[in-house]
């Protein structure tokens, strides 16, 4: 298949792209490359893909509207993995034009592209931060998402309507993944556990803010990157009584684990301690995410299940070569 990936200079995107490379897709990425973090690090995920066969990659913003619409019309993708977005929950709270550019007007450009034509299915990245302030646990996909505690998480559930409406009016296929807390080689430098690792092998202290009490379902890589293929290569019918061919699921490990209990592993597998500065809870963070993945393992027959001893080692195995550490 001649498929688009949007964020392919992403953590998720460039393995992404790895998997379907290898087996025999033709892959066309796009990215930005904008500076929110180190492009030093989406330049080396590049290089990964350079001259692997089937691999075509171009800078783009798909915020820009007349350059996706180009794109799309030269390109004429089967299917999107839609990646690209401004990430963060942090940083949607001071600079909130970003989400609103890339998450909102960019993922029209991409919904439009897809529909002018005619694309097989568009599979895009939601997150669990749409589940906002719920304290039922596990998350389900048949919750209310109806409070958002920050700006990122509100354009994550805006994407859900936004993808939701396309499928009802045009009979577009789309499928929306709410990932949970990804981690592993090749992973984001703003995410808690790579700042965690860089402080910890620089001797510098790690803010561990509500002081220590919150858990996330922390996900590996390779499951994501799984449970991403299965759902693309299912594209969803519209059921019987004429409803959209929209679908939406959680994508976690559904094994939550103790903040201060991932430090300690994450200590263990750098073989260093952490010099913990124990702060209040931040603006715009929950207190634990889990999810519950059965409509996810319904439907692909998939479920996410690296241990977390065993993800955090080949990422600081990695991390270390990466950073001479």
């Amino acid at each position: 298949m001649r498929i688009l990936v949007t964020g392919a200079a992403g953590f998720i995107g460039m393995h992404a792209c790895e998997r379907l490379l290898a087996r025999g897709d033709e892959v066309f990425g796009i990215d930005d490359l904008n500076d929110y973090y180190e492009p030093r690090l989406k330049l080396a995920r590049l290089d990964r893909l350079t001259k692997r066969p089937g691999w075509h990659f171009e800078r783009l913003d798909i915020a820009d509207r007349q350059a996706t619409e180009h794109l799309f019309t030269r390109v004429r993708p089967h299917r999107v993995l839609h990646l690209a977005a401004q990430a963060g929950v942090r940083y949607s709270i001071t600079n909130p034009h970003a989400y609103v550019s890339s998450n909102l007007v960019g993922f029209v450009n991409v919904l439009e592209g897809c529909r002018q034509h005619r694309v097989e299915h568009l599979v895009y990245a939601s997150s669990s931060s749409v589940y906002g302030g719920n304290t039922k646990l596990p998350f389900a996909e048949t919750d209310p998402v109806d409070h958002p505690v920050s700006l990122y998480a509100a354009t994550k559930k805006a994407n859900e309507l936004m993808a939701h409406t396309y499928s009802h009016l045009y009979a577009m296929p789309t499928t929306g993944l709410r990932f949970f807390t990804v981690y592993g080689p090749w992973g984001r430098p703003d995410m808690a556990y790579y700042s965690f690792a860089k402080a910890i092998t620089e001797g510098r202290p790690i803010q561990v803010f509500n002081h220590g009490q919150m858990a996330r379902d922390f996900t590996y890589i390779d499951d994501i990157v799984e449970g991403v293929l299965r759902v693309m290569d299912r594209v969803p019918e519209a059921p019987p009584g004429g409803d959209a061919p929209a679908k939406v699921f959680n994508i976690g490990n559904s094994a939550p684990v103790a903040l201060l209990d991932f430090i300690a592993i994450l200590e263990r597998c750098l073989g260093r301690k952490a010099d913990m500065h124990l702060l209040p809870m931040q603006p715009g963070d929950v207190h634990a995410t889990f999810a519950d993945v059965e409509s996810l393992a319904e439907w692909v027959q998939f479920r996410p299940q690296t241990p977390i001893d065993a993800g955090l080692e080949r990422f600081a195995a990695w991390f270390k070569a990466y950073h001479h550490a």
